[in-house]
C-alpha cells in the first residue's frame, strides 16, 4: 500500500488549486523550495510523477489528478472527523451508556434523554435497567458509563473508585385503599398505620426501605403480601389487601386507569415523618469530566429539579 501523507497531499491540493509553486508556497506560508521538496516526497512515497513541466510552469500529471479525486474525499471526511471531535470535547457527541434501576427510567433517564434529543442531538445515550446494587456492579465492570442507584447502594463517598453524585431526594408517600378509615384523616402520620396490614417486597431494597422508615415511626410493619413491582402492589391495595410506602417517583411508571387516577387509591404524602429515599447517579473517578458524561449527569440534574424543585439534592 502507498504510503499516503495528509500534510503532502495538501500541498498537491493547493498547487491543483492555484496553479503555481510560488502561489501555493505563499498560501501555505512555505517556501517555494519547501514546496518542490514536499512534493517530490509525495511523488516518491506514491511511486508516481505528479509535476511535468510546461515551458516555464508546472502541471499535474493524470496520476496527481487522480490522487487528487481521492484526496478530496479524504480531506471531507477529515473535515467532519474534526467536526465531530470538536461536539465530542463539547459534550455534544459520542455514547454515554447509563445503568439505571426501573423507576428512575421513566422518571429521570427518559426525560433526560428528551432533552438531550433536542439539545445535543449527536451525543446517543444507551440505557440498561438494572436493579439499584446491580447498576454500580455494571459500572464497576465497566459494562456501564454512570449509574443511577439508591444511595444505600451505590459506592460510598470515600471509595477511591467512583464519585457520587446526589440528584433527589425521593419522598415516600402512603397508598391506602380509598375507603381505608384514615385515607382522608388529616395530619396522617405514619405511626398510625402501625396496625395494618403491609405490602412491600420480601427482600431486596425495597424491604429495607420499608421497614426502616417504619421502625423510624416506631413500629415493624406486619407484612401481609410480598411484592417488588408497583403494579402488583398498587393493585393489591386498590382491593383493600393493606396499605403501602410508594416512593413518588414510582407513579411515574403507573399507567391511566391505576392508583388513584381511578378511585381507588389514596395517595397520601407523610409530611410529619417525611420519608425520602435517596437516589444518586455513580460514575468510574474522573469520568465525571469527561464531556458526554457531564453533558448527561447536567440533563438528569434537570430532570430531577423539574420532578421535584423540594427535595433535589445540593450537596
Amino acid at each position: 500500500m502507498a504510503d499516503w501523507d495528509i500534510r503532502k497531499l495538501r500541498v498537491l491540493r493547493t498547487l491543483g488549486e492555484l496553479g503555481t509553486v510560488t502561489a501555493t508556497a505563499e498560501a501555505l506560508r512555505l517556501t517555494p523550495s519547501a514546496v518542490s521538496q514536499q512534493l517530490s516526497g509525495l511523488a516518491k512515497q506514491l511511486g508516481v510523477p505528479l509535476l511535468e513541466a510546461q515551458g516555464r510552469r508546472v502541471r499535474l500529471t493524470a496520476a496527481a489528478e487522480l490522487v487528487l479525486r481521492h484526496a478530496d474525499a479524504v480531506f471531507a471526511q477529515l473535515e467532519r472527523a474534526d467536526a465531530e471531535l470538536a461536539g465530542y470535547l463539547r459534550g455534544e457527541a459520542g455514547r454515554v451508556r447509563v445503568g439505571a434501576f426501573s423507576t428512575a427510567i421513566p422518571a429521570l433517564v427518559v426525560p433526560a434523554v428528551m432533552e438531550l434529543r433536542r439539545t445535543r442531538p449527536g451525543l446517543a445515550v444507551d440505557v440498561t435497567e438494572a436493579e439499584a446494587a446491580e447498576a454500580c456492579e455494571l459500572l464497576a465492570d465497566g459494562a456501564v458509563d454512570l449509574a443511577l442507584s439508591l444511595a444505600a447502594h451505590a459506592p460510598t463517598a470515600r471509595d477511591p473508585r467512583f464519585t457520587r453524585v446526589p440528584l433527589l431526594a425521593d419522598p415516600l408517600d402512603v397508598a391506602l385503599p380509598a375507603g381505608h378509615r384514615l385515607a382522608g384523616a388529616p395530619g396522617l402520620r405514619l405511626a398510625d398505620l402501625a396496625g395494618e396490614p403491609w405490602i412491600f417486597g420480601s427482600s431486596g431494597p425495597w424491604s429495607r426501605i420499608t421497614t426502616t422508615a417504619c421502625e423510624a415511626a416506631g413500629f415493624v410493619p406486619e407484612q401481609a403480601h410480598a411484592a417488588a413491582d408497583w403494579h402488583a402492589i398498587l393493585a393489591m391495595v386498590a382491593a383493600g389487601m393493606g396499605v403501602a410506602l410508594v416512593p413518588r417517583m414510582a407513579m411515574a411508571v403507573v399507567a391511566p386507569g391505576e392508583g388513584e387516577r381511578d378511585g381507588r387509591i389514596a395517595v397520601r404524602a407523610l409530611p410529619e415523618d417525611a420519608p425520602r429515599r435517596h437516589v444518586v447517579a455513580a460514575v468510574r473517578r474522573g469520568a465525571e469530566e469527561a464531556p458526554g458524561a457531564a453533558t448527561v449527569l447536567d440533563a438528569l440534574r434537570g430532570a430531577a429539579r423539574a420532578r421535584n424543585p423540594d427535595s433535589v439534592q445540593l450537596n
